[in-house]
């Protein structure tokens, strides 16, 4: 039988500068769901890449006395990097420089005006540099764009996208697919605050730079940056504009989920479903618009300094505790808070004091109590916890979490599990059924159950913190690390056991916090 396919996208970080952790969360947590939808049977493509065009590459590549195409090389291979650093496991990797792109939105721009939904006109008004993009008279304020740059008068012969012959079409399409857009409040946001009024006709071009795609028939104008980035989720599967679409796109567009931050909202949910419209192609099933990563209640930003990288996170603290603190620690709908300190909390917290601990304390209790030989005496459970029907309904409940996108929700389903064993060890008290000869069938039932459910653990922990779940299976000499393995609860085989070896380091918040100020200087 045939697997479900499965498209799912991150935004493209823009390739002007190294993205900081606030941008790189995005592709964590739409690694994790890619990796579950793997694990659950689903035939996946994960999308990711580069958005390399623009103004601002134009000037970074020129302050840095490189081509654009060179910096973006740079850069992009850096992004690529810090992928890999944190373990995302993309299909694959976009950049908008790529060729068959190029070609591709070239044809797109000539065929929408070929049909009509782009004309040539005069746009004269206040432009943000460091934004890219035209703002309006009301958004200026004591001076300054909403980002604190400094607006300047732009005035350009532009091409023009008419958006409002597909207004009425998008506003029915949002109002008949409740989940279209995810969450609710987005949704609201985009019909209440943008959709009420006609839309304004959408510059698509630019004379003002060369860093970009020229539009064919049109020598001077390029490109910009909506027609150009967000053509990515269909280029990068091959889309033709006459109808010779690759294998991929046939099998995969619609795409299930496009990931993207709250900001870049109304370009995913307005804009791109109007291309594709006017492109008569089908409209993605999904947009969910992440919160943002705060750094002590503030957006992270360069300018005020208080940005934290991925590399310097890794560094300090390995590859899961980041990954968990980016899944678990941000909430749904709103914006969620990192610092030092509380990622130091939450590690010696969740990590090493639930998970860490209780594979560690049942690997000493086994090789102390039965020299490391784990057997299964099938009794009937003699204690009021349940592990065996805690396990079952985890991989159900983390399912129906990930399909409504409420990953971390989903992540800390299994730190409740492992919460669950560690109660299990308190009421069940091996060490002193180890000491009466007639518990020998209920010790080792013990011990069996909390391996089996430590096996549990590191199947479902595999999306969420795939290194950690293979350090498990490797102490516990297990290689069926399938969702189908999980399927019945007694799979683990009686055999002897490995060494515990320490998973997460339990810091000293001081002494933790003491090293990352002298790295900081």
């Amino acid at each position: 039988m045939s697997k479900k396919k499965y498209y799912i996208t991150t935004a493209l970080p823009y390739a002007s500068t190294l993205p900081h952790i606030g941008n790189v969360y995005e592709a964590i947590i739409t690694d994790a769901i890619a990796r579950f939808k793997r694990l659950d049977g689903f035939d996946v493509w994960f999308h990711t890449g580069t958005d390399e065009h623009g103004q601002k590459i134009e000037s970074k590549a020129a302050q840095n006395e490189l081509e654009p195409k060179q910096y973006v090389d740079l850069i992009s291979n850096d992004i690529k990097a810090i992928f890999k650093m944190v373990n995302i496991s993309y299909d694959y990797f976009i950049r908008t420089t790529d060729e068959y792109h190029v070609e591709q939105v070239q044809k797109i721009f000539k065929k929408l005006y070929d049909q009509k939904d782009i004309y040539l006109g005069k746009y004269e008004g206040w432009y943000s540099v460091s934004e890219e993009a035209y703002i309006t008279e009301s958004e200026i304020v004591d001076g300054k764009c909403p980002n604190g740059d400094t607006p300047i008068w732009m005035e350009e012969e532009v091409y023009f996208f008419d958006l409002k012959k597909y207004q009425k079409r998008l506003v029915d399409h949002i109002n008949n697919n409740p989940d279209f857009i995810q969450p609710e409040s987005r949704k609201n946001e985009m019909l209440n605050n943008f959709l009420k009024e006609p839309l304004l006709d959408l510059s698509v071009s630019r004379t003002s730079f060369e860093w970009g795609i020229p539009v064919s028939f049109a020598p001077g104008h390029i490109v910009y940056v909506w027609i150009d980035a967000l053509s990515n989720y269909i280029t990068g599967l091959g889309y033709d504009v006459d109808g010779n679409n690759g294998k991929l796109f046939n099998e995969f567009w619609p795409a299930d989920v496009h990931i993207i931050g709250k900001d870049i909202l109304r370009f995913h949910t307005i804009y791109w479903p109007i291309i594709l419209m006017a492109l008569d192609l089908p409209l993605p099933k999904k947009i969910f618009a992440h919160p943002w990563i705060l750094f002590n209640k503030e957006k992270m930003s360069k300018s005020t300094g208080n940005v934290m990288y991925t590399k310097d996170l890794v560094d300090l603290f390995g590859t899961d505790v980041v990954r968990y603190y980016c899944i678990h620690e941000i909430p749904y709908a709103q914006d969620g808070n990192m610092t030092y300190q509380l990622i130091i909390e939450r590690n010696n917290s969740d990590l090493a004091n639930t998970i860490g601990n209780l594979v560690n304390r049942t690997i000493g209790m086994a090789n102390k109590y039965k020299e490391g030989y784990i057997r299964n005496p099938k009794i009937k459970e003699p204690f009021d916890l349940d592990l065996k029907e805690k396990c079952l309904e985890t991989l159900p409940k983390i399912r129906s979490l990930i399909e409504d996108l409420r990953v971390g929700d989903a992540l800390e389903e299994v730190v409740q599990l492992a919460r669950f064993a560690n109660k299990y060890i308190d009421v069940s008290e091996p060490w002193l059924l180890f000491k009466d000869e007639n518990k020998k069938d209920e010790l080792d039932h013990v011990l069996y159950n909390l391996v089996e459910t430590i096996r549990f653990i590191a199947s479902l922990l595999q999306p969420f913190l795939p290194e950690t779940a293979k350090k498990i299976a490797s102490q516990i000499i297990t290689e069926d690390l399938s969702f189908d393995s999980l399927r019945e609860f007694g799979r683990y085989k009686d055999q002897k056991i490995g060494k515990a070896e320490v998973l997460f380091e339990r810091y000293d918040v001081d002494k933790k916090l003491e090293e990352i100020e002298k790295k900081k200087q």
